[in-house]
Order: C-alpha cells, then structure tokens, then sequence
C-alpha cells in the first residue's frame, strides 16, 4: 500500500517536471517556439520529446537546468526570427544557425550577455550590422560571412576586445575599416573579404595584433602600402588579393608567412629585392601569388630555399626580359603560372621533376624551340598558348590530354596528328597548329575509296554540272564586261592587283583619310588566327570594293567601318582609325597585337590589322545582328547609327527567334538583362582581368553588339590608346549623354574605370527605360537627360515609372527596380562612391531571372 502510494507520487513528480518545463519562460519553450515558427516541426525528423538538453543540437550545463548551446545549422531554417524566442536564453554562450535562410535578427538577441560563439554564416541576412553587436563583451568568434549585410562596419566592435575570429566575408560592407578594431587585440583571425570597402586601414594596424595569424582582405577596394602589415609578426596567411595597395612587396615578405596572396594590386620595384630581406625564413612558404601587379626586374625569388612551395603564380607583371627560372628544385610545387613574365628560351625538360605538379601555365611569353615531354603524372591544366614554340607535340604528351581538365597550345607553330580530337577542340585548342596526320589515316578518306563505283558516279555527275556552271559564268562575264566598264574597276582581279599602286585617297560623306603606299600589294594584313596567310593591303581593297561606299556600315567617332569578306572567306568589319597617332608603326603594332591576345565570350574580338602608310586599320569579326542601340530604339532597316556594324537586324535561326528589334527578345526582361550583365562581364575582364588594366573610354549603347548566337559583346576596347596621349581622353569626352560630370571639372584631365562605370550606368538606364540619354521627353520633369531623371525617380522611389512598358510585364517589377539602383550606384556624381565593375556583376548576378530564353 505504502509503495504504490510513493510509486504514485514518484510518476507525479516526473510528469509535473516535464509539464513545468513546457510552461513558458523556460529554455526549452523559447527553443521549441523558436524552430517550429522557423518552420522546423516533428515530421522533418527532429525529435521534440524529452527534456530540452537531449534534443539534436542542444548542450545544457552540467546542472541540465539552463541551455549554454545550440547548434542548429542546415536544418532549412526560413524568415525572421521571432522575438522572445533565443533572444530569451539568457545563459546561452554559443549559438549556431549556419546554412539557412534566415533573413533578419531578433531585436532581443544583443542581450545575449554571456555569448561567447556566434555563427550566423550563409544565410540571407540583410541591412546594417546594428551597434548592439558591442553588447557581446564575452564575444570571442563571431561568423557572419555569406549573408547580404551593409552600411559601416559598427564603431562598437571596439567593445569586444575578447573577440579571436572575426570574419565577415561576402557581405556588401561599405567604407573603410573602423579604428575601434585596434582595441580588439586578442584577434587571431581576420575575414573581410569580399565587401566594398575602401579608405585605407588604421594607422598603428600592423603593431595593434601581436596574437594575428590570419589576415583576409581580399576582394575590396581598400589601399594602402606594403609596410602596413611589418609588425604583424605572428602572422602566417596574408590575402590582400584584388585591392589598390601599392608599395616594393618587400615590407610584406617577414615573419612566419606560409601563405602570401598579393595579386591584383598595383605593388611595384624590383623583385629582386626581396632576396634580400634575411629576417624572413623562405623554407615557411608554402603559397605565392604575385600575380597582375606593375613588378619589375628578374624573377630571382630564393626559390631554392623555398622547399615547401606548393603554389607559385607571378603571371602578368613587367619582368625583365629572362629566361625560364630555375625551378626544378621545388620538388612540391603543384601549381605554376608564369604568364606573361617576358620569359625566352626554352622551357626546361627538368620540370618533368615535379611530380606532383598539377596546373602549369607559361602562356603569352616568347618562349621557343619545341615543348618538353612532360612526364608530370598529376598534370590537369596546361596552357603554353601565344608563345613562339615549333616542332611536334610529343606522342606521350597528346595521349595524356583527354585526361586532363584543360589545355591550350594556340598561336604558336606547332604540328601535331589531331586524329583523337573533335575539329571543335583542334580550333579552339591549337589555333595556328598544322595537323600533319598522313592521309592514309584520315578514316573519312579509307571510306571515300572503299566506296569505289559510288564515288565514280559521284566524280562524273560533279564534273558535268561544273563544266555547265562554268559555262554560264563565262557568258555572263562576257556580258557584265561590255554592260560596264566601271564594274571592273571597282572589283580587280588578282592579276591586276599585283600593278595596284598609290598613294590611295577614299572619302565618305564626313571623312577624307589616305593611305600613303607605293604598293598596296607590299602591305602586310596581319590575321592573329591564321598566321601563314599571306593577305595584303590589295586585298582590302579588293574585299571593300576599293573602300566604295556600298560597303560602308556606318562613321563612328573612330572613322569608318566597311563590310568584307578575305580570303578564305573570312566575313569582316573593317574599321578605319582616321585620326592621327602619336604612336609609332612598332608602338601601334606593339598596341594591337596586345588588344587581338585579348579573348573573353563578350568582347568583340579584334582578328587583325593593316598598318597602311600612316593609317592604322582595326579588323574585327562581324557582328551579324547589329548593336543595341539601333536595336533598342528600333531604328528601321538600312538607317544606320554610329558604329552600327549591321545592315540587317531580322534574324531566324534554329529556335525559331525572328526579329530582334521590337517584337522580339528585347522586349523581354531576361533579355535586357542578358545584355546587362553580358557587358558588365566585359568591363569587369578589362578592369579586373587584364595587366595594366584596360579603360575602354567609349562605353555606349552602340559599342554593345550581339553576334549570331545573340551573345552581347562590347566592341572598340583599347582603341583609344592607339591614338596616342594627346586624343584617347579627348575621344572620351565626345559622347553627349556619357559624359562623367567629372569631365567638366577642369582638374579632372584623364579617364579611369570609374568613368566606364559612369557610363555603365548610363547604358543599363537605356536598357531598363528603353529611352536615349538625350533628346527624348520625360513625363513630368523638366529634365534634360536620361541620368537626370531616373535618378530623381529612383530617389523618391518612384523607380518603377522609369521601366520601360514593352517589358513590364515580362519580368518582376522589383528586379527592374533593383537594377535601376545598381545604374544609379554607377552614375554618383563622385566617382569614389561609384562601385566596381565586379561588384557590379555581383549586383547583377543577384537579381538574374530565374527563366531561360
């Protein structure tokens, strides 16, 4: 009796624990709450049975009375977190909601008093990073990479001075790095990269960390010199890639470094220098990158000591013109890029030696002679493309490559049986290579003859019909020739192409520009992909009608643009650069070589050149659908604009897309939206991918094209600088409705990417409005240009009166609206405050639409 009567109360006791646990104001409802309105619930496998301290994820003190842990990461978390949810876990010193989609804070989280670790990384958390962030004075890692935070990085983070890791990587974090981070002196891990900001870091930075072993800024836009980082002597990774720091590098080679990531900035000096640092210990590095800075001098690194070298990338610098380092020693090295560092000679057979190299590129040198065995078993990537090399491909080395990932052995003079490659990867893999596979292997040809008395049916039904054809085109020859005398004037022979003589004088309805040549068959075309044709000047004329204004396309502000074919049916537009040069024939030669090693998918691709006498002639591959312009503003057929390439904008291919103009994909969103981000991705290559940096300076709705698989691509890069210092700013001041506002300062003297950026945004304005820069008419404004009024509408938020009707309702209003504020980024008045090109393709990435065209 007695028993059951204390069994009873013993179950009671239990039940009246568990009920008072679910009773509000505990730890495990404010948990419960927290991951069922967060969308997490019994049937998504997780277990809300039992006390608090055994759910997944949860640790308690060793009392089991209060939760000090949550771990709640990937479990597809969604929305706002509620307050008086785990804002209430007073005793909470780690929490952990990594990999989830939440998108904002509880208010009453900053009073987590006793939190040591926070990890909020991965998300989609937006808006400014509150002051209450200096409420965690216990704070020793806190990760909030991977969200979409902006605004200042908050002042209060002085408060934190237990903080070790801090890393807010991959955010949008603006200006530059607040001082108060000189207080947090126990840091040990430092991640800001991939954040907009700028300014320059915190005098007394480097003496600030003496514990700091990790460093991370890369991706920014922040500047400073190598000597800010010379006291940071406990340091052994160093990541200030893609910034404006400048300054010898040599300051920045000390103490215990393993990991040094230097490219992408403007560092300058000889790198010899750093040779002579003899505090720093050269056996630590493991990781060197030094690539696409101004370096000069020859590479002469204490690569001997350097036996732990892993990855070594000094591609795109100003070396000294050298030969092939010594690099056979470093024994661990996995990956080597040498890239345009003027390297000559041979490339060594010793670097058969490193056997587990993976990734080898020496492309765009003036290496010679014939390519080593390469006998690296672990080789994926190689690229020695736009080198001088000769002689066969090595038996051994073409039978590894269709295991590898890539490789590229274009624009040298090498021979090779191309027997196990598709004719899409010989042309794209060894452009300029000759396939010297003998004709007896050629399986194409074996079937040809295996198929006897068909082919000779086949010979005499041939030979029959071209006897017939050229019958007719005799007669009609005969013809055409007593019709008119003028017709073969205009189209000479070959033969008489040999006798044309000059100098040659051309006009068109605003230009007169001569070519002063003897002999036009004495001029050399230079074709980039087809090195051995032997194409001259005569042949121009000949392609353009001797330049007749039938095959005019348009007159630019650069000088005419003519339609062609050469030889080997080459389909061309030839642009004239009438205004005078300040360069030399081997300076403009020099220039152009340069431009056509220049490849991305939206850049309009320069094939070739014509130095005639003093006129320099761009050759570029035609642009069958026209540019953007002309298509946008739906200007009719045979109307052509400045630099329009195309006579012609109705297309039909494969899909079934006809007419591109109005009626067709430009009236889409996804569309526009193509071009948008298709020339950012230009602009960011020229900026961003390209040693030194390439302004374009003409950025304008007319210099967008779109080929025949209707890519955009951004013509005319690079042509300004051919013209010499004394026109290249002038021609970037000569678009109306393009021009920065910081042209009409009388400091301001030379364009920088930011005046691209500024022109950027013009162009996307266009795209989103469908209206002109100048000359159209705004609803209820009394604005005179494009730039003028949408940014009063975006100001006001009124964004949406500015879309252009045709598309509206083929895409999201507010995609539109957000692209409009990335235009509006791109046009401030300052151009500090204007992003980079890309942050742009980051911005425009963002807001992609999700259907495919």
């Amino acid at each position: 009796m007695a028993f059951g009567f204390f069994g009873s109360l013993l179950i009671l006791t239990l039940l009246f624990k568990h009920f008072t646990c679910q009773l509000p104001n505990t730890d495990e409802f404010y948990v419960s709450n927290f991951l069922k309105k967060m969308g997490l619930n019994s049937s998504m496998s997780y277990n809300f049975s039992g006390s608090v301290c055994s759910w997944k994820g949860m640790h308690c003190d060793t009392k089991k009375e209060n939760l000090i842990g949550l771990k709640a990461s990937s479990l597809g978390l969604s929305g706002i977190i509620p307050d008086t949810t785990i804002g209430k876990l007073a005793k909470l010193q780690s929490l952990d909601l990594s990999n989830n989609k939440i998108t904002a804070l509880p208010s009453d989280i900053w009073s987590l008093g006793s939190l040591k670790w926070l990890n909020l990384s991965s998300n989609q958390i937006s808006g400014s990073l509150p002051n209450n962030v200096g409420n965690f004075g216990l704070l020793e890692v806190i990760d909030l990479s991977g969200n979409n935070f902006s605004g200042e990085i908050p002042a209060t983070i002085t408060s934190l001075l237990s903080l070790q890791v801090l890393n807010l990587a991959g955010n949008g974090f603006e200006w530059s790095i607040p001082r108060g981070i000189l207080n947090c002196k126990a840091l040990v891990s430092v991640d800001l990269s991939s954040n907009r900001l700028n300014g320059s870091l915190p005098d007394g930075f480097g003496a600030a960390f003496p514990k700091l072993k990790t460093l991370n800024l890369a991706r920014n836009e922040i500047h400073g010199l190598d000597t800010d980082f010379a006291e940071l002597m406990s340091l052994t990774s160093l990541n200030i890639s893609r910034n404006l720091f400048k300054g010898s590098v040599m300051g920045v080679f000390q103490g215990q470094l393993k990991v040094i990531d230097l490219s992408m900035n403007q560092f300058q000096g000889h790198i010899s220098k750093v040779q002579f640092n003899s505090t720093y210990k050269w056996s630590h590095l493991v990781y060197l990158d030094l690539s696409e800075n101004q370096l000069s001098g020859e590479i002469s690194l204490n690569l001997s000591q350097a036996q732990n070298l892993r990855h070594l990338n000094l591609a795109y610098n100003r070396f000294a013109i050298q030969k092939f380092p010594r690099i056979e020693m470093l024994l661990g090295l996995e990956y080597l890029n040498l890239s345009k560092t003027n390297l000559i000679g041979h490339i060594p057979g010793e670097i058969s030696q490193l056997s587990i190299l993976h990734t080898l590129d020496v492309s765009s040198n003036r290496l010679c002679g014939q390519i080593p065995s390469l006998a690296n078993k672990s080789l994926k990537v190689l690229d020695v493309s736009h080198n001088n090399l000769s002689g066969e491909i090595p038996v051994s080395l073409l039978e590894k490559l269709p295991l590898m990932e890539r490789y590229n052995f274009s624009y040298n003079n090498l021979t090779l049986c191309a027997l196990g490659f598709s004719p899409e990867t010989f042309k794209t893999a060894f452009y300029g290579s000759s396939n010297s596979c003998p004709i007896a292997a050629n399986p194409v040809l074996i079937e040809r003859r295996g198929n006897g008395h068909k082919g000779l049916k086949l010979a005499l039904a041939l030979t029959l019909s071209t006897v017939c054809l050229l019958a007719g085109l005799l007669i009609l020859a005969f013809g055409c020739r007593r019709k008119s005398r003028k017709w073969v004037v205009k189209q000479p022979s070959y033969k008489e192409e040999q006798h044309i003589s000059g100098p040659f004088s051309f006009q068109t309805d605003s230009t007169t520009w001569v070519a002063d040549v003897k002999q036009a068959t004495s001029v050399p075309v230079v074709i980039f992909e087809k090195p051995l044709l032997n194409i001259t000047f005569a042949d121009l004329l000949s392609a353009t009608s001797n330049f007749d204004r039938g095959t005019l396309l348009a007159e630019g502000k650069f000088g005419p643009v003519y339609r062609g074919f050469l030889p080997g049916g080459i389909h061309v537009a030839v642009k004239v650069l009438v205004h005078g040069s300040t360069l030399t024939d081997q300076e403009a030669a020099r220039e152009l070589e340069y431009l056509g090693r220049i490849k991305h998918p939206n850049l309009v691709p320069l094939t070739g050149y014509c130095l005639a006498g003093d006129q320099r002639t761009a050759i570029y591959d035609y642009m069958e659908n026209g540019n953007f312009q002309n298509l946008l503003h739906d200007l009719p057929l045979g109307v052509q604009a400045t630099e329009d390439w195309s006579n012609d904008t109705w297309v039909e291919d494969n899909n079934g897309i006809q007419n591109v103009g109005s009626e067709g994909l430009l009236t889409t969103w996804a569309f526009r939206h193509k071009i948008a981000l298709g020339t950012a991705r230009a602009l960011a290559f020229l900026h961003h991918g390209c040693s030194p940096p390439i302004i374009h300076r003409d950025v304008k709705a007319s210099s967008v094209y779109l080929d025949l698989n209707l890519e955009p691509r951004l013509s005319d890069f690079g042509l300004a600088k051919i013209f010499g210092t004394d026109l290249e700013d002038e021609i970037a001041r000569s678009s109306p409705g393009y021009v920065p506002p910081e042209f009409s300062q009388l400091e301001c003297h030379a364009s920088t990417p930011k005046s691209d950026i500024y022109c950027f945004g013009v162009v996307l304005f266009e795209l989103i409005t469908g209206r002109k820069p100048i000359g159209d008419d705004y609803p209820e404004e009394q604005e005179t240009n494009l730039v003028s009024w949408v940014r009063g509408l975006v100001r006001k938020n009124q964004g949406s009166k500015a879309i252009d009707p045709k598309i509206r309702d083929t895409g999201p209003d507010y995609q539109m609206e957000e692209a409009l504020k990335i235009g509006y980024l791109c046009t401030a008045d300052i151009p500090s405050k204007r992003p980079s090109m890309q942050q742009i393709v980051g911005l425009l990435k963002d807001i992609e639409p999700r259907t495919s065209l």
